[in-house]
């Protein structure tokens, strides 16, 4: 290999045949992956099913299946991207140019280390794969694509980056028209009236300004997939991946201000009654209604089955009793979506009930002047623009005919209905946050000079910004397709669960990468990417943390 200084020989590019490549490296793929999921399967089915604590033991394995089940899809997704742009004539050198340096990338990872997090790096030998299934998986047609992750490939594609500086993706994204025109909506707000404003928000910790929500409201955000009949645009899930994801760029509080009615939504459209939905649909579409989620306990986190908020009989009504914590946009909301336990005598998922618990929004003096519930502000790095709080309620009243569906005990059922939606809208988020950091650490490398060269011409840094583009384009493309699943009412779980577990780490990945070429400017406050590198690193704790995410794929793999 060349050292640093020396010439690197020229070639083309862009591999000749590439789209035939990827189509024919597809089989070697799955046949990778059946044999990882037979050794795991191995290691973990009892009696014919998964045992719980053969899955603990081998949870490395497990964990890795997921993740090498979501590379694979991710790399059909792109070769199905390029399918339909080359269909459509759309297929140019920029996108050809990420097709090969993510697949390259995700192939060469796949084969010698795929990093589950910063530290955890799944081995083949971790999922039992041995040399000769290696050496199967190495087609010619595998072997071929993983040279294409070059120094060139990446120059190149930088240079066509910098050429198209301002478009609102790297790559054409092969949505249809009416989808690009919402983009384009909503990529002039968040210019115009979010991005100038958002680094003084996080800064100031404030809330985001009421005027920006009446704005969104306006512009049909929170009714944007409640069916027309209820007061909202009857839009598609695509349509809300597209909207979340650019006022996510602009800033991700305000990208998560519809996440609330969108949760709230699904539940009621889900799991309400004709009356429930009459009610509060409308309400939630106008932009009337704020909802927030209440699910969360301090000592439950993730185990939802081992909620302890309790709500009794009170004649035809409830009380609600316990702590909840990581209530984001508490106090100026007017009905909490609150999970709680309506059978004492159960201690798992058995037992729990949703409550649409009417709250009087509060002020900064009385955050929440309601009896019968208190709460304290919790200080957070980022994601600061809703606020995030504590809660304590002690026989709070909420209306008997609020019990959602009316019949107690299947709030556990009606949660997991919301789950597929939720997921495709954080893994929306989190492409917005990369997207946003991705612009920010090209602008830098464009602007800033460094011996007597602007930064983008050193080839890492180029390198770093290449690598943003094409991994924002895998999972924005997995994404896309779990929203398409949703749309056409087909089972999505695993997809919505894996765009949710890629597009968080590339996240993280795009911001810390953007403030690394940002240098010590970086880590100054007054920096914008000092805050996209806070808000990112939630991404892969809220909505199922990466692991609990890891796990409920497995699941699906191994059952």
């Amino acid at each position: 290999m060349p050292h640093d200084g020396q010439d690197i020989p020229a070639r083309p590019p862009v591999l000749d045949d590439l789209s035939a490549l990827t189509a024919q490296a597809q089989p070697a793929l799955d046949a990778l992956l059946e044999r990882a999921r037979a050794a795991v399967q191995a290691r973990v089915i009892s009696g014919g099913r998964v045992n719980a604590a053969a899955l603990e033991t081998h949870q490395r394995a497990a964990h890795g299946l997921a993740w090498l089940a979501t590379y694979v899809e991710s790399l059909r997704q792109m070769q199905a991207w390029s399918a339909r742009l080359t269909e459509a004539g759309e297929f140019g050198e920029m996108e050809a140019l990420i097709l090969q340096v993510g697949f390259a990338e995700y192939l060469a990872q796949i084969a010698g280390g795929l990093p589950m997090s910063q530290t955890e790096i799944l081995r083949p030998s971790d999922l039992d794969l041995s040399p000769d299934d290696l050496a199967a998986f190495h087609t010619p047609a595998v072997t071929r694509l993983m040279t294409g992750n070059t120094p060139q490939a990446r120059a190149a594609l930088v240079a066509l980056m910098r050429q198209n500086a301002g478009r609102a993706s790297f790559g054409a994204t092969g949505l249809d028209d009416e989808l690009e025109m919402i983009r384009e909506q909503f990529r002039r707000f968040a210019d115009e009236k979010v991005v100038p404003h958002a680094h003084g928000w996080h800064l100031k910790d404030e809330l985001i300004p009421m005027e920006i929500i009446a704005q969104l409201a306006e512009m049909g955000v929170f009714g944007l997939t409640i069916p027309e009949e209820f007061g909202g645009l009857g839009l598609s899930k695509a349509s809300m991946v597209v909207v979340s994801e650019e006022l996510s760029r602009g800033y991700i509080g305000v990208g998560s201000l519809g996440t609330r009615s969108e949760i709230a939504a699904e539940l009621i459209l889900c799991g309400g009654t004709d009356a429930q939905k009459s009610h509060w649909l409308p309400g939630l579409a106008s932009g009337e209604i704020l909802p927030t989620a209440v699910f969360t306990e301090p000592n439950t986190g993730s185990d939802l089955g081992a909620l302890r908020t309790r709500a009794t009989r009170d004649g035809d009504d409830w009380r609600i009793t316990g702590n909840k914590t990581w209530i984001t946009h508490a106090a100026r909301t007017h009905v909490m979506t609150l999970l709680a336990r309506t059978d004492p005598d159960t201690t798992d998922y058995r037992g729990l009930s949703m409550f649409l618990a009417e709250k009087t929004p509060g002020t900064d003096a009385a955050p929440f002047p309601d009896d019968g519930i208190t709460g304290g502000e919790i200080e957070v790095l980022g994601y600061r623009g809703m606020k995030e709080y504590e809660l304590a309620f002690d026989a709070f009243p909420v209306k008997g005919e609020n019990l959602l569906g009316g019949a107690p005990g299947q709030g556990f059922k009606q949660l997991m209905q919301t789950f597929e939606s939720a997921r495709i809208q954080t893994a929306a988020r989190a492409i917005g946050v990369a997207q946003n950091a991705l612009e920010l650490g090209l602008h830098y490398a464009e602007d800033r000079k460094q011996f007597g060269k602007a930064l983008i011409e050193f080839p890492r840094v180029a390198d770093k910004l290449a690598m943003m583009a094409v991994e924002i384009m895998v999972a924005r493309q997995l994404t896309y397709f779990s929203a398409w699943q949703k749309d056409h009412d087909r089972r999505c779980d695993l997809e919505a669960g894996m765009a949710k577990l890629l597009a968080a780490r590339v996240a993280w990945s795009a911001a810390d990468n953007a403030l690394q070429i940002h240098g010590g400017n970086g880590f100054a406050l007054e920096y914008p990417i000092s805050r996209v590198l806070c808000d990112a690193r939630i991404l892969n704790i809220f909505e199922g943390a990466g692991e609990i995410q890891a796990q409920v794929i497995a699941r699906r793999l191994l059952d």
